[in-house]
């Protein structure tokens, strides 16, 4: 698990144009001299606890452990953060980096939109410059965070390469930082892309497994038997198990979006359907055609429609110590609306694949088995997309 040379197993590195090498080492070089030093840990922490509404609450889901009839399901309540996800942990970690190593101007690349409203969001903020880069599909799958972007200040670019999603909305953002180094810093949203970005992401994220261990302790006096979250590109997953990796005795389960099946080309489960490879500056595992190149995925969540998986977690995953299992577009939904109607809380779709696992494994647990799943956003942003999925016409 040690990260020598920005390498987790054989996975990470940087593979990247000599164009971005100076302004990774310059990341690199800040991220060293900042993160354990007081005045900028010091301004971190009173922005998670009076900007952001940290800490999030973890939540003992009554009515639906006993709908399940199994073990006790705890909720990290990310969703209640301020911007609607955990994605304002790393943003505002970030946006503070960039302002002291005298960057103007942030850049970022979005999926279903949260990390473009959080990084919009630090960036209005904190007085700086915003542009997103956003897949023009997402761009209409997810209209209201493309109009809450706009209305916090960034400008908001649709990107109509590839398949106009979140993996063609990153090597945009990577284009344009590379002629853009000197006043601008590229916001990566998640624990992919070139070192250092997958540590830099993972340890602003860390916070949520922390804060888990703080209060699973207080209210049950033990740490949880499983941990799960989704997975896209793995930031919130990452930042649920991190303080727990090194507690064999708790199980991480990282749960992928199937999309229609992993037996079907629609799909987006990178460790059920991937291969080694190299991609947007990282080596891990990527979903590809049988030319190697980088396959077009799907997912009804427009933030897991990604093709590949962190090199983290690409990592954990070959030394067995989480499990990665995949969640189809429809027991998604399903998780979706029975969070909603049994507990009154609508979770996002991505964070709907998780709860889904939860609700396939609770019932054949003991009701002394604690399972915690990270609820890592709020679903408004995806209630049009599920009636319309349910054949029901609605607009955003």
């Amino acid at each position: 698990m040690t990260n020598q040379n920005g390498r987790f197993g054989i996975h990470g590195g940087q593979y990247i144009p000599e164009t971005l090498m100076n302004a990774v080492i310059e990341l690199e070089v800040a991220y060293q001299h900042f993160k354990n030093e007081p005045t900028f840990q010091k301004e971190l922490q009173e922005l998670f606890h009076d900007y952001a509404n940290r800490p999030s609450r973890l939540y003992f889901a009554k009515k639906l452990t006993e709908k399940l009839g199994g073990a006790k399901i705890y909720l990290k309540r990310e969703d209640l953060n301020h911007t609607g996800a955990h994605k304002i942990n790393n943003v505002l970690g970030q946006a503070l980096l960039a302002k002291k190593m005298g960057k103007t101007r942030l850049i970022a690349e979005t999926g279903a939109g949260q990390h473009g409203v959080a990084t919009a969001t630090a960036a209005a903020l904190l007085d700086m410059e915003c542009v997103v880069y956003m897949g023009q599909e997402d761009t209409i799958r997810q209209a209201l965070n493309v109009y809450k972007m706009r209305l916090l200040g960034a400008q908001v670019i649709p990107v109509t390469s590839g398949t106009a999603t979140l993996k063609d909305a990153v090597s945009e953002a990577m284009r344009e930082w590379t002629s853009r180094i000197a006043d601008t810093h590229y916001c990566l949203g998640s624990v992919m892309g070139p070192h250092p970005f997958p540590t830099i992401v993972r340890d602003f994220q860390a916070v949520i497994s922390q804060e888990i261990k703080e209060q699973i302790l207080a209210k049950e006096g033990r740490l949880p038997d499983i941990v799960m979250a989704c997975v896209g590109g793995g930031s919130n997953a990452i930042g649920a198990f991190y303080h727990f990796i090194d507690h064999p005795e708790v199980r991480l389960i990282g749960c992928e979006a199937a999309g229609r099946g992993i037996d079907t080309l629609d799909t987006a489960a990178t460790i059920a359907t991937g291969k080694l490879g190299i991609f947007h500056g990282m080596k891990s595992y990527f979903c590809q055609d049988e030319y190697g190149q980088i396959a077009p995925v799907y997912s009804i969540s427009a933030g897991l429609d990604y093709p590949g998986i962190g090199p983290e977690h690409a990592d954990l995953h070959d030394q067995k110590r989480a499990e990665y299992v995949a969640i189809t577009d429809e027991e998604a939904v399903n998780a979706f609306e029975l969070l909603s109607k049994t507990e009154g809380i609508i979770p996002a779709i991505e964070s709907a694949h998780a709860l889904a696992h939860a609700i396939k494994i609770a019932p054949t647990l003991t009701k002394e088995q604690i399972i915690v799943v990270n609820l890592s956003g709020r679903g408004d942003k995806d209630c049009a997309a599920i009636a319309r999925y349910r054949g029901e016409n609605i607009h955003d």
